[in-house]
């Protein structure tokens, strides 16, 4: 696992692979983050988008929510290993999210942007450490993500 500096992210000045997902420990949680051949803006959009979800994420697949564009409180279910479990979204701006999944704290999912580029972005979703395991599993889910994003 490679290592920064605590509090420091991947941007300029302190560049990643473009097109690996790196993991960087943030405080108590593991940011697994990659690059992304995109704007901030529509990478955003595109994360937070509800019906896009099962379409990058290897353990989601399907979502019921009333919101298509997750916001502070945004409720539903998602389909995961085949059982539909509660999800609510605890805060959400523009360019980040966090959730609880069945009432536990889950992912983080942020865009970082790039003071030198207007074309490309980092996909962060930041795991807490007690859910190490689950890291593989981000790494496929951003690996699609950016695919998906990239193809527009």
């Amino acid at each position: 696992m490679k290592r920064r500096a605590p509090g420091t992210r991947n941007v300029p000045g302190n560049p990643g692979p473009d097109d690996r997902p790196t993991v960087v420990r943030e405080g108590t949680k593991l940011a697994v983050g990659r690059d992304v051949a995109g704007a901030v803006e529509p990478t955003a959009r595109a994360l937070r988008d509800t019906r896009r979800w099962p379409d990058w994420s290897p353990s989601v697949r399907g979502v019921e929510s009333t919101d298509r564009y997750v916001e502070t409180g945004t409720t539903g279910r998602v389909r995961v290993a085949g059982v539909r479990v509660p999800f609510r979204v605890t805060s959400a701006t523009r360019l980040r999210w966090d959730w609880r999944v069945v009432g536990v704290p889950a992912t983080g999912h942020r865009v970082d942007r790039y003071a030198d580029a207007t074309d490309r972005c980092r996909v962060v979703v930041e795991v807490p450490l007690v859910a190490v395991g689950y890291v593989p599993v981000c790494r496929r889910a951003l690996n699609r993500f950016a695919a998906l994003v990239e193809a527009r």
